[in-house]
């Protein structure tokens, strides 16, 4: 018999999770799925670990972690169970994300980014590599789904644009994103403290992102009463609490900004002078943001900005005794190809 791998472990229990919590067309299902992306060290495990009332240091998050929390509905009921993901190393583990979308949870499903917001030259390529690797599988497994229950997948759309009212301005010129998404910036206590410009420009092209896809906007920090709403925000995704209507939208105070409730008019074109947009030759109105974003916050180059991929080299694991015998083995590897390579060399000679 084959050894199935940890994620195929994995897999296979989601599916079978999704299976069991739904019986036939249209049945509802009881427990809820929220899966965390985002920056590398961004705070992810601190804003779960403090929505389950969890007391304990965060542990960096090595590849794809699950937890889940449990919450009474009322006496001699059983407890709403919410399912909790998050996807380690920043973006350097997109391959990961299949494994909690599945065509069983999707119904139930949430996205969380957290992007951290006192490295604003790794805010836009880190959200647009993360939103699209995650919308990629979550169409592929919308099309599966629609094969097999079209019913599901039309109440799933009927559901995101529910968050957006009939009448608002911006219902033809937005792209919901395909499962109710909220953005978080987190380390909002170092961002503060930016130039008054670029605390402008990070903020308004946040909301713009975030209106775009039909999003909630929201920063935090270790401040407990940040944490506090963010909380409120993570339990209406897990648990169906109801949604604040509350909303700041002034870049001098920790955005809040509930889906819906933002405008592109309130928003405002992007902060640049009238006669540099032209210049810019964006095909898109989100390519226009990305472009004047980058001009104020230039990405670092592909070799700086690429995290990792493999967790075995990352120093934040590093264990001496076993890294030593890791340069040992490699340094065999290298000798073999070498002397590999001379053998085959030699045959080529001589033949």
């Amino acid at each position: 018999m084959p050894h199935e791998t940890l994620w195929e472990i994995a897999k296979a229990e989601v599916e079978k999770r999704g299976i069991n919590g739904s019986e036939g067309d249209g049945a509802e299902i009881a427990e809820k799925s929220v899966f965390f992306i985002g920056s590398k060290n961004g705070g992810k495990t601190t804003i779960i670990l403090r929505c389950l009332d969890r007391d304990e240091p965060p542990k960096p998050t090595l590849a794809l972690e699950y937890t889940y929390g449990r919450r009474a509905k009322g006496h001699n009921r059983p407890k709403d169970i919410a399912h909790f993901w998050e996807l380690g190393g920043g973006t350097s583990l997109l391959d990961l994300i299949s494994i909690p979308i599945t065509s069983d949870t999707l119904r139930m499903f949430s996205l969380v980014l957290v992007l951290d917001l006192s490295k604003p030259n790794d805010l836009w390529p880190t959200m647009e590599n993360l939103l699209q690797a995650t919308k990629s599988h979550v169409d592929k497994v919308i099309m599966k789904l629609g094969k097999t229950n079209a019913k599901a997948v039309s109440e799933m759309r009927q559901k995101i644009w529910n968050n957006m009212q009939k009448d608002h301005p911006d219902r033809e010129l937005i792209d919901p994103f395909p499962v109710p998404l909220v953005i978080i910036g987190s380390k909002y206590d170092v961002f503060q403290d930016f130039e008054s410009e670029k605390r402008k420009v990070i903020c308004k092209t946040l909301r713009f992102v975030a209106h775009y896809y039909g999003a909630s906007l929201m920063f935090t920090s270790k401040s407990e009463a940040l944490l506090l709403k963010i909380r409120g925000v993570i339990n209406q995704l897990a648990f169906g609490i109801d949604k604040s209507k509350s909303i700041c939208v002034d870049q001098n105070k920790p955005l809040f900004i509930t889906a819906g409730l933002d405008s592109f008019g309130q928003i405002g074109s992007p902060p640049v002078p009238e006669n540099d947009i032209g210049k810019l030759h964006a095909h898109s109105p989100m390519e226009l943001w990305k472009k004047v974003y980058e001009k104020l916050f230039p990405p670092k180059s592909i070799n700086t900005l690429k995290d990792m991929k493999d967790p075995a080299r990352d120093p934040q694991y590093a264990e001496s005794e076993v890294d030593e015998m890791r340069i040992q083995k490699d340094q065999e590897l290298e000798q073999y190809k070498r002397s590999s390579s001379k053998s085959w060399k030699q045959i080529e000679l001589d033949s």
